[in-house]
């Protein structure tokens, strides 16, 4: 698929500067380019495994998440932020993300992306969405000792993994830190996060692609849970990845 949301977002350039933002937020197109350049140059920690994601809050109260790019592995100690590609990442994100969610998949509700370019392929960029009420997975099964309530909080990530890979969304990257757990009415329910590097599929997941899934999130559970204080052989099986 190519890098359209769609008609119900407008796209903003110039400087350098590529803004593809919800319509209902255009009028809050300069404001959101500054607070996100301020943001950049300041040392204020966001949340998240990498710490990239930061609330910002515009005129009359509204509310914004703002994911900054940043890279893992030993790049992230030589260039943290920068990313080399004809095709930016956030820009492609946005697009899978809208279209996941037209397909009805648990996923968050992206209104914008924004890719500041350096070079013709060197880039910057950030990722927004509506905020999400909750917390990560990992955060949750170490603030909740209830062991029931953990189950079903697990069977209800198990459940939406199922979900994304019969709608066709290839997600390479799930581990436990890009499953959000939230509350929808009386029940908890898990949104898929991070989209940056998945794609959709016109058909579902084969079994290759989910069992991939399957062994990224046993190794997310191992690298965050040596012991298995909380991921042991049976929270493992009822995530689907034991």
């Amino acid at each position: 698929m190519n890098d359209d949301p769609g008609p119900e977002f407008a796209e903003f350039a110039g400087g350098g500067t590529t803004l593809m933002l919800h319509r209902d937020l255009a009028a809050h197109a300069v404001t959101l380019v500054e607070r996100i350049e301020a943001l950049r140059g300041s040392r204020e920690r966001g949340a998240g495994g990498r710490e990239s994601v930061h609330r910002i809050t515009l005129a009359g109260g509204m509310e914004i998440m703002v994911r900054r790019a940043l890279r893992g592995g030993m790049m992230r100690h030589l260039v943290s932020d920068l990313f080399v590609g004809l095709r930016a990442r956030p820009l492609a994100e946005l697009a899978v993300t809208v279209e996941a969610r037209r397909r009805k998949l648990p996923v968050a509700d992206a209104v914008g992306a924004m890719v500041q370019w350096l070079a013709p392929i060197i880039y910057r960029g950030w990722f927004m969405t509506r905020p999400l009420s909750g917390m990560t997975l990992w955060e949750f099964v170490q603030a909740d000792d209830d062991a029931a309530v953990r189950e079903h909080v697990l069977t209800a990530a198990r459940e939406s993994i199922a979900d994304i890979q019969d709608g066709g969304l290839w997600h390479p990257d799930l581990n436990l830190q890009n499953l959000f757990v939230t509350k929808s009415g009386e029940r908890f329910a898990v949104v898929i996060l991070d989209l940056d590097k998945a794609r959709l599929l016109d058909w579902p997941l084969q079994d290759g692609m989910r069992q991939h899934n399957a062994l990224r999130l046993a190794r997310s559970a191992r690298k965050l849970d040596p012991h298995g204080r909380y991921f042991d052989a049976k929270a493992l099986s009822a995530l689907g990845a034991g």
